[in-house]
Formats: C-alpha cells, sequence, structure tokens
C-alpha cells in the first residue's frame, strides 16, 4: 500500500497539508496547512488552467483520503491554492458554518443542529459519500486474550459505571489488571459514531485518555499491555504491527466485511459536505470536488479504506454537477 504523506509532499513539491485528528481541540490550535495544487477534473477536456483557491477542513478519518486526492490533484495545474485543515469532524463543521470553507469532511452524518445553524446562516450544503470505513478496536499485540468482543463487552468495557474495571471483570478468565483506555477526543467523527453504536448515549469511561491525534491513540495502545482504542481502519493497517485488531460479534474488518455489512455495527460511510454557492461561484473549488469523486475510490482503496460501488461515484458526479 502506497503511504501518502503530507511531508514528503512539502519535500518534494512544496505542498502541505497538516494533519491532526478528528477533534475540536485541533481546530482550535489552528492545525491547517496550504498547498499549492494544481486543478483538473481529470479528464482531457480540462486542459485549461486554472487559478483561484479551495479551503476545505474536518475530520482525520476522510485525511487520508484527501491527502492522497490533493498530490494527485498537484500533479497538472500549479496556479491553484488548495488549503485543508483537520479540525475533525465537529470542528469542520463549525468552520463550515462560519463560512471559511468550501467543504467539510466528516466521519458521520451531520447533526440536525449543524444544519439548523447553517440554514441559520443561509448556507446551502449538499452532502456526497467517499468511501466506507471499519472502525477498529484495537489492543496492545502482547494482549492474547481480548482476540473477539461482544457489542455487550464492549459496552461493559468503554461504558462509565463509577468503578475501576479490571479485564478480570470482562472474562473471569482475563488478566486481574486495570484495563487503559485510548479514545478520540468527544469532538470526533468517529467518538460520535462509537456512542452511537456502541455506548448508546451513556458517558465514556472517565479514566479514558483523550487525544485530537490518531497517531497518539496509536502510540498509546502499542505502549500498554493493558491498552485498548479505538479509531479509523486506516490507522490500524498503518501501524498494525504495532497492534492487533479486535473481532466483532466474531468478523474482523476487512474490505470484503466492511462493504459487505458484515462488520457490524462499526462500519460506516465517510463524506464530504460542500457549499452550494462555492460549487456554482468558484470553479477551482468545483473542479477540485469533481477531482476527488473521481478518484475517491482509488484513493480510499489506496490508504486502506473501502470504495464505494461505481455507481455512486456516478451519482455523486451528477449530483455535483447539478449544483453548478
Amino acid at each position: 500500500m502506497k503511504k501518502w504523506k503530507y511531508l514528503t509532499m512539502t519535500a518534494v513539491m512544496g505542498s502541505a497539508l497538516m494533519l491532526g485528528a478528528c477533534g475540536s481541540d485541533s481546530a482550535q490550535n489552528g492545525n491547517n496547512a496550504e498547498t499549492n495544487a494544481p486543478a483538473s477534473s481529470g479528464q482531457e477536456a480540462a486542459d485549461e488552467k486554472l487559478q483561484g483557491s479551495v479551503a476545505g477542513d474536518g475530520s482525520s478519518t476522510v485525511a487520508p483520503i484527501i491527502e492522497a486526492v490533493v498530490e494527485e490533484y498537484a500533479g497538472t495545474q500549479p496556479d491553484v491554492k488548495v488549503s485543508v485543515g483537520v479540525s475533525g469532524t465537529g470542528g469542520g463543521f463549525e468552520k463550515f458554518i462560519a463560512g471559511e470553507t468550501d467543504f467539510s469532511n466528516a466521519s458521520r452524518n451531520i447533526k440536525d443542529e449543524e444544519k439548523a445553524k447553517l440554514e441559520e446562516a443561509g448556507i446551502d450544503f449538499t452532502e456526497l459519500a467517499l468511501a466506507y470505513d471499519g472502525l477498529s478496536v484495537v489492543v496492545n499485540p502482547e494482549n492474547d486474550w481480548a482476540k473477539d468482543l461482544t457489542v455487550e463487552q464492549l459496552q461493559k468495557i468503554w461504558i462509565e459505571d463509577g468503578k475501576e474495571k479490571k479485564w478480570s471483570d470482562i472474562d473471569p478468565s482475563w488478566p486481574d489488571e486495570k484495563i487503559v483506555y485510548y479514545s478520540p477526543g468527544t469532538d470526533s467523527g468517529t467518538y460520535d459514531y462509537f456512542d452511537e453504536v456502541i455506548l448508546d448515549g451513556a458517558d465514556l469511561v472517565s479514566s479514558a485518555t483523550l487525544s485530537e491525534d490518531d497517531n497518539m491513540l496509536v502510540q498509546g495502545v502499542a505502549g500498554d499491555k493493558n491498552a485498548i482504542g479505538f479509531f479509523g481502519y486506516a490507522y490500524y493497517l498503518e501501524n498494525k504491527d504495532k497492534l492487533n485488531i479486535v473481532k466483532v460479534n466474531g468478523v474482523e474488518p476487512t474490505n470484503e466485511t466492511i462493504e459487505g455489512g458484515e462488520y457490524t455495527p462499526l462500519s460506516r460511510p465517510l463524506f464530504t459536505y460542500v457549499k452550494n454557492s462555492a460549487m456554482k461561484d468558484n470553479e477551482a473549488a468545483y473542479d477540485f470536488i469533481k477531482f476527488t469523486l473521481e478518484n475517491a475510490g482509488d484513493m480510499a482503496e489506496a490508504v486502506g479504506y473501502v470504495r464505494l460501488p461505481e455507481e455512486k461515484y456516478t451519482e455523486g458526479l451528477k449530483t455535483l454537477e447539478g449544483l453548478k
């Protein structure tokens, strides 16, 4: 699997995208950067040079796809400036609502309150699906007991009950050792999805270490035998030499089980949301999103996610064309 890296982009072509994680703290810290990227629709008819700027922000789970797209997009025309921040799904929507971005990447569906704020701000938007992800539960490689967890066991592990939890509380045959938790931040789309399908609105264990940087979650679980964490499938694949994946209800997340719906309830679609007026009035923004939809399937597979059926991309391109 080819691994695109923003720092590599900076060194090779003077472009940069700074990746954080799927949380609002990154937004507050101004975690974004600019990429001098060329614009092309990916078709022969798109030889005309474009100028302009495009701004996006949002989910770190979606970021590897967008990172790969931007690198490919930068191979044609040098006069479009694309800036993409990684403030997390919630943080990205905050910037979208404030009118600061043309598109917002998300690892969950937009919330009703976010829709209401966009309506109040007079911003019409369109949801476009990019790929599938299988939210992955991981443990330390030395953990040879928690190989397959049921949803009920995940709930028992992760829901706050006022007690310090040990692995032996989940199964008496497991070690009498305190469980150590690593979780995305509460403004993360990954957290929101886990909350919806596992926590069911209950509080996450208060002892969990919350981080807005998925790589820090990887390091935390990799460094503690009793640790458990969760994040997007691509981050597991990139670090599978440091982690063990956990089956859920007997099913391991793979391209096949995620796409086929067998890896339930932790399979989910990934999105970008576009500002309709930007697609109509900003030729560079329209072209970049068109290029994204044309290449999202290949880029998703290249970085470890699962492509949508081809007809979904065709539908997305038709929807996008209708906004112009």
